[in-house]
């Protein structure tokens, strides 16, 4: 259950089956992502693709001695693109694969359009999705609800992802649904219709226990995209924003030109493949061997290095080195930008109070804890925002809540308006009355866990106890005990044995460390197989960002969030 490789082999099929020759790849908006987050472009230039243009362009020459290879999304806008390039074709040849089902009446319309009789194939390839790591994928959506309710685009627009995930990896599921969320049941009976509807694309070979599809709300916890990151990909998103493997650090000071944007990719990119789930301090250290395995090449130079700052000034001294290492000059570059964050926000103590708030129940100890960040000048507004939300998701129904005095903490602070606004729309969103789990077990005060790591100055306490709802979720359905009561089957069958293949999507968004924590059950659970899903990997700006939009609570909607054509 490879979702990287699912995708990579259809795009090596398409390019396999269009023969020897030069060819041209035509792509929409969202095929582009599709097909740069699994190959880069030198890897597709070796397979004779030379040029990658996008089917809405108008600017296109006419290339005769070129063969087309089409792969599009089966949306009205796409099949009506396709039509004005048949009626008057650019390229000698057209290989044309939809990344989804295609009514019959749209070949038809396609059929009718080529009259110079320049297609060679029409086919579908179900690689309608984000393929983040070989066990994450992503439909990159913006705001899917509307309170509590879908936003129809999206509900087609993650129907369609969710079954080509499906057909990708050759799965036929039974379906489960948290049963405290419509939006899960509905989109588990929109899935459950079109496999009915398309059952001979899901006739595949039956297995001995059938997969399971289990679909999840964010709204069940709201705490998880809220919190500081530790591991290396969660990090990098939380602070600098990944967006289909790419980071902008055009902002980053002193940066240099070629660094401006950068593409982390575990596929082409083996530091970041080994220290993909790291902790900060673990890559700070693997960091400084790589980089003295190089200066011993280099015996004259007896430099120590001690901190991050000393290696960037290593790396910027030696050109000879970046030409060698684009990789390590780019590392070094992205977790300095990491550290001169972490020291300049003051995220340590941060993150500290954040891990007390999410697993510790001592009111008095957290209200202190977080009185005392808000009253620290170097707490950006963005962290001293996020500590009220866990306080007031932590603290909701408590008798001596000291929210309303937070709050005006928070305006004297100048944080704005618009952050203070949402506040009360996280608990509207994930609060007490709309949860169907007990997201917070009232313990007693649990010890704090604290790691060293003493292999790089400035890096060693680094907070992990907190783990996802999810975590226990998949626990109990990996053992058998999850509840039917809370967690229904769809119609009237249900699994007897223990499931091996799970797949999980969670609407409204999932996480990195969502997909940490998959990773690990997958490492650590012999015989189970889990591929996690969500509608977007949120960091905690773009989670609120949703926030807003379900809870309607501020501003219009996210610009570009309803482009998704509904499903024909």
């Amino acid at each position: 259950m490879n979702v990287t490789l699912a995708v990579k082999q259809y795009i090596s099929k398409m390019i396999e089956n269009s023969g020897p020759g030069m060819k041209v790849l035509l792509m929409d908006k969202e095929t582009t992502s599709i097909v740069s987050v699994v190959y880069t472009q030198s890897e597709i230039l070796q397979k004779e693709v030379y040029l990658f243009e996008r089917i809405d362009s108008q600017s296109r020459d006419s290339m005769k001695h070129l063969k087309a290879i089409c792969f599009l999304r089966p949306t009205k806008e796409n099949v009506q693109h396709l039509i004005q390039e048949l009626r008057r074709p650019k390229y000698s040849v057209y290989f044309i694969y939809f990344s989804n089902v295609i009514s019959k009446s749209e070949i038809k319309a396609l059929a009718e359009a080529d009259e110079q009789e320049v297609v060679a194939e029409v086919q579908e390839f179900y690689g309608d999705f984000i393929a983040v790591n070989p066990h994450l994928f992503s439909l990159n959506l913006q705001g899917v609800s509307r309170g509590r309710t879908w936003e129809p685009s999206m509900l087609s627009r993650c129907t369609q992802g969710l079954t080509s995930v499906l057909l990708a990896l050759k799965k036929c599921p039974m379906i489960r649904y948290q049963l405290s969320s419509d939006m899960a049941k509905r989109l588990a009976e929109s899935v459950k219709q079109i496999i009915t509807k398309e059952y001979e694309l899901f006739d595949f070979r039956k297995t001995e226990v059938p997969p399971l599809l289990l679909i999840l709300d964010r709204s069940d916890d709201a705490i998880t995209p809220l919190l500081n990151q530790w591991t290396y990909q969660a990090m990098v998103h939380e602070l600098l924003g990944l967006n289909n493997n790419r980071i902008d650090l055009s902002r980053v000071p002193g940066i240099s030109k070629d660094l401006r944007e950068v593409v982390l990719s575990a596929e082409n990119d083996e530091f970041y493949a080994n220290n993909l789930y790291l902790n900060f301090g673990e890559i700070g250290t693997n960091i400084k061997n790589l980089m003295e395995d190089f200066q011993k090449k280099k015996p004259k130079d007896q430099q120590k290095l001690e901190s991050i700052s000393d290696m960037k000034a290593f790396v910027d001294n030696y050109p000879q080195f970046k030409k060698m290492s684009g990789t390590v000059s780019k590392h070094v570059t992205v977790v300095g930008e990491l550290s001169r964050l972490v020291s300049e926000r003051q995220l340590m103590e941060v993150s500290e109070v954040e891990q007390e708030l999410a697993c510790q129940n001592d009111h008095s100890n957290a209200q202190q804890s977080v009185r005392r960040l808000l009253q620290n000048p170097r707490v950006s507004e963005l962290d001293a925002v996020r500590l009220v939300m866990l306080y007031a998701l932590r603290y909701e129904r408590h008798s001596s809540s000291i929210l309303p005095s937070l709050m005006e903490e928070l305006s004297r602070k100048g944080v704005s308006e618009r952050y203070r606004r949402m506040v009360q729309s996280v608990v509207e969103y994930g609060g007490k009355r709309i949860r169907g789990s007990d997201l917070i077990t009232p313990t007693d005060a649990v010890a704090i866990t604290k790691q060293f790591f003493k292999g790089l100055k400035g890096v060693e306490n680094v907070y992990t106890q907190h783990q996802p709802l999810l975590h226990d979720t998949l626990d109990q359905l990996i053992k058998g005990r999850l509840k039917d009561s809370q967690f229904p089957y769809l119609g009237a069958s249900s699994l007897r044995d223990r499931p091996q293949d799970i797949m999980v999507f969670l609407i409204g968004g999932a996480t990195y460390e969502e997909a940490l924590t998959v990773y690990n059950l997958n490492r650590n659970t012999p015989g189970v197989r889990i591929v996690l899903g969500g509608s977007a990997i949120h960091n905690t700006k773009s989670f609120l960002e949703e926030v807003i939009l379900a809870t309607g609570h501020s501003g219009d909607r996210a610009q570009g969030s309803g482009r998704h054509s509904t499903r024909r």
